[in-house]
């Protein structure tokens, strides 16, 4: 019988932590296509590659996360970003 309780005590537990847990994930929030090729395309102009046509030679501008950094601006600006202020070239 202290084996059944123990499994109970411990599933219980189990079952606990889960909902705990997923909980505390926030969801994502999907964003528009045209928004994201929106943005695709700003993000390509502004950090072109440093060899035309050769995207794995990485970026002229910046690093991944500038890039990101860049595309998650874009995307909460709707797609629109400002020409007037390039990105932080390092």
């Amino acid at each position: 019988m202290e084996r059944g309780v123990a499994m109970r005590v411990i599933s219980g537990f189990a079952v606990a932590s889960a909902v705990t847990m997923s909980g505390a994930i926030a969801p994502a929030h999907a964003i528009d296509v045209q928004v994201a090729r929106a943005c695709d395309a700003l993000v390509a102009r502004a950090f072109p590659p440093r060899q035309p046509g050769n995207p794995a030679s990485g970026s002229a501008r910046g690093g991944a996360k500038d890039q990101r950094d860049y595309f998650n601006k874009c995307v909460a600006n709707g797609g629109k970003m400002d020409e007037d202020t390039p990105p932080k070239s390092k």
